[in-house]
């Protein structure tokens, strides 16, 4: 638990090192600034959405900073032979990131519920932005793993927008409405986000909450082991070993 939470410490510092959490920053001012120019009072719906974006893409994107950072420095092959397990230095970094979502998510209620109308359970909201931001920041080791460098990342992040996130968003937006297509989306882990991000406006039924819950909890279970079990070859690779 003490080396957990110095590295956390360390990652913590790294996000303003690197200028990370400034751009977690810049991001929330940009959903504050969609929010301000939208004619729309009650934002109950719209909120979610905002967040969604947000802590699907930020927790892949801040991973990948994260990980090909500490390439430069060299950090990642001293793992190997540190008194650090793995398990401490992958829930380091992912804990981290989920930090990030939580800070957006508080700035974003906070100007939503002061100058604009905000119907949604907060404390409910809270837990489900951590989950998501969570599930994928485990996807964005995934997509480090298997790239070669920062931009490689960011190119295997768009495949997974463009496979997983965009359907999800144009059937939210009601403009992909075929019964086929709607049941198969619920095979995407960003349709179980989308979902339990939606369910404390009170936007979905029960056994989706339930489902989402589910998907993202265990699916988080899973990727985690697919972190640790490739974490070894990863820091191997990149010590030239």
């Amino acid at each position: 638990m003490t080396n957990f939470l110095l590295l956390l410490k360390g990652d913590l510092q790294r996000m303003n090192k690197y200028h990370i959490l400034s751009a977690a920053l810049v991001a929330a001012l940009l959903w504050i600034g969609i929010l301000y120019v939208t004619d729309i009072e009650d934002v109950t719906m719209i909120f979610p959405l905002l967040i969604f974006v947000d802590a699907t893409s930020m927790a892949m994107v801040l991973i990948g900073a994260f990980m090909f950072f500490e390439r430069q420095e060299g950090s990642i092959r001293t793992i190997l032979v540190s008194p650090v397990s793995k398990v401490e230095y992958c829930m380091s970094k992912a804990v981290a990131t989920v930090f990030s979502s939580v800070l957006t998510l508080v700035i974003l209620y906070l100007y939503a519920f002061y100058f604009k109308e905000l119907d949604l359970n907060f404390i409910w909201m809270l837990g489900a932005v951590v989950l998501v931001a969570l599930f994928h920041s485990l996807v964005g080791f995934i997509l480090t793993y298997y790239s070669r460098d920062f931009t490689g990342m960011l190119m295997n992040m768009m495949l997974y927008i463009f496979v997983f996130f965009i359907p999800v968003l144009l059937e939210y937006l009601e403009i992909l409405q075929h019964d086929l297509v709607e049941n198969l989306i619920y095979i995407a882990p960003t349709k179980a986000s989308m979902t339990l991000l939606l369910s404390p406006a009170n936007g979905v039924e029960t056994w989706e909450t339930v489902y989402s819950l589910l998907y993202l909890g265990l699916g988080s279970v899973v990727l985690f082991a697919v972190v640790l079990k490739k974490f070894d070859e990863f820091a191997a690779k990149e010590s030239g070993v």
